[in-house]
């Protein structure tokens, strides 16, 4: 439920603020006063592309922003949530929801959804949630195929949800085992050499065996190789200075008479450093070990094991070209039999696949005949409900059918949806698009929306002059249903005429003030005699008219009555 809408420097209006709440909301005012701007304003809250001719003259930027009053857990909180916003707590069930969106006169957008900057998409996400807008062009989107099945299936309530949901299912699972095999049959060629390439792949990497690391322990050990005489000599030096092979005092011979030195006295400190050239003495003579090994490996090793690291190295070098390294390599050996023993499989896989293509048709046939049944069952029901609708709206020879007939198979099934029209007696039901005129057509859509609350009620509906066209009894009759519906929803409804704004619970008027330079236009609450005064003005365009005074009460007094 929409609570508050700011707006300013929108279109015509300066500043204005628009406290909404539950109920019915009739917004009206003069010609070129600014109505449908209130309507641009919720469009650009609910994601609609921005336009910068929407910002008012002379202005740098037109903004719009708009308290929700919804619920603390569902999908609209966990869009809010998924956007990095937050819900200000109302009660115990429900939070407040602050969007806002900035329009510059250069055409740049900016949104923020609880709080936080988010794409104009999260806010189309969250209209899907909260709104339904009826306007002329919702009028003529009503008359394409996919928006009248969209209606039936609203109204088919669960059976029709849950059918459709089978369907889908169904329908996946078919289409992956059709691509599947098309792929498979449509392909074998390729497939076929992807299978001997793979073989022979896997054919050098088992004849070369290649170790997790060995290409960089090859390279370290051949430059090791390759300046074995260099580091022989720095190892003998070394060595050298922790053994002396002649004799002569080495490192550890020489920490060993400082060690024994320090024990002949007894001092604590000097106790303590004999104990540190002890451990010395310990660590020399294992450095002295690890360079006899490492001149004991230079040893035994020559030019031919020089040359079989290179030859080993070319041998990897061959790998890592093919696969781009050596861990690719590996990894290929680790999945590629996998992937051979289904390329080689192919022939067994297709009649498999085959068999489980045609079971899963099968259970997509059953799930569109329920489908199907189930759209025309509710389909005899919403046409008769409609028809109903739509004698109390001053039709009262239409009759409205919804045909279900057999179509293309798609994603939503295998039917066409049609809503037929006959508006006069003896008429042959046609297709909206052809047998409506605008204002049966504004009467068609108020009649579907007020039947389908009953099965799918929607937070919000907005009627941009859903009364165009239509007037006297008719209109009488639009307003009754509009506040039928804010039994179950909230509305808003942008009105010309008087028998509409007199059911509304909540009357807005847009005031024009001209000051010789700028229009501008602000938005006000209506009661009492000044309410009774714009229904004049709407009557007979004159608001001290006694006569259209006494009219406007009268109406005013349907909607008490």
């Amino acid at each position: 439920m929409i609570e508050e809408m700011r707006l300013r420097d929108l279109g015509v209006i300066a500043e204005a603020v628009l406290p909404i709440g539950p109920g019915f909301t009739a917004i009206t005012g003069e010609t070129g006063a600014g109505k449908t701007m209130v309507v641009t304003g919720l469009g650009l809250l609910l994601g609609a592309r921005a336009d910068s001719g929407a910002v008012r003259a002379g202005a740098a930027q037109a903004s719009v922003a708009g308290v929700w009053i919804v619920p603390s857990s569902g999908s609209v909180a966990e869009t809010v949530a998924d956007a990095g916003g937050e819900l200000e707590p109302y009660d115990d069930e429900r939070g407040e929801l602050y969007v806002s969106r900035t329009l510059t006169a250069e055409g740049r957008s900016r949104a923020s959804v609880g709080g936080r900057a988010a794409p104009a998409g999260v806010l189309a996400d969250l209209a899907d949630e909260l709104v339904v807008v009826h306007g002329q062009s919702e009028q003529l989107r009503l008359r394409s195929a996919a928006a009248q099945r969209h209606a039936l299936d609203r109204f088919g309530g669960a059976r029709i949800l849950d059918a459709r949901t089978a369907y889908e299912t169904a329908w996946e699972r078919w289409r992956a085992l059709s691509a599947e095999v098309e792929d498979i049959t449509g392909n074998q060629d390729r497939r076929r050499a992807e299978a001997d390439d793979l073989r022979a792949a896997l054919a050098l990497i088992e004849a070369t065996d290649p170790q997790p690391g060995e290409d960089e322990a090859l390279t370290e050990r051949a430059e090791r190789l390759a300046n074995a005489e260099e580091l022989r000599q720095a190892a003998a030096v070394a060595h050298a200075a922790f053994s002396d092979e002649d004799g002569g005092d080495d490192i550890s011979a020489l920490l060993a008479t400082a060690r024994r030195a320090l024990e002949r006295v007894h001092d604590s400190e000097l106790t303590a450093i004999a104990e540190s050239i002890a451990e010395l003495g310990y660590r020399a003579t294992d450095i002295a070990g690890q360079l006899s090994g490492y001149l004991a490996d230079l040893d035994d090793t020559g030019p031919h094991e020089l040359a079989a690291v290179e030859e080993r190295r070319s041998a990897l070098a061959a790998l890592v070209r093919a696969h781009g390294s050596l861990d690719a390599a590996l990894e290929l050996w680790n999945t590629g039999s996998a992937r051979l023993a289904e390329l080689d499989d192919d022939t067994d896989r297709i009649e498999r696949l085959t068999a489980e293509r045609d079971a899963a048709r099968a259970v997509l046939d059953d799930a569109a005949a329920t489908l199907t049944a189930a759209r025309t069952e509710a389909a005899v029901r919403l046409g008769a409900a409609v028809t109903e609708e739509l004698h109390a709206l001053a039709m009262p020879d239409a009759r409205l059918e919804v045909a279900v007939t057999a179509g293309s198979e798609s994603a939503h099934g295998r039917d066409d949806v049609a809503i037929l029209l006959a508006p006069h007696p003896g008429a042959e039901p046609r297709s909206v698009a052809k047998s409506a005129s605008g204002g049966e057509l504004s009467r068609v859509m108020l009649a579907i929306e007020v039947v389908i609350a009953g099965t799918d009620p929607v937070p919000t509906f907005v009627f941009d002059e859903v009364d165009a066209g239509i007037g006297g009894a008719a209109a009488i009759e639009v307003g009754r249903r509009l506040a039928r519906l804010a039994r179950s929803s909230q509305v808003i409804a942008v009105t010309h005429l008087a028998q509409v704004a007199a059911f509304a619970n909540n009357h807005l008027s847009v005031v024009k003030a001209n000051d010789g330079q700028v229009t501008a236009s602000s938005v006000r609450r209506l009661d009492g005699e000044d309410r009774e005064a714009e229904m004049a003005r709407l009557l007979s365009g004159l608001t001290d008219s006694g006569a259209a005074l006494e009219h406007a009460r009268e109406l005013l007094a349907l909607r008490e009555g």
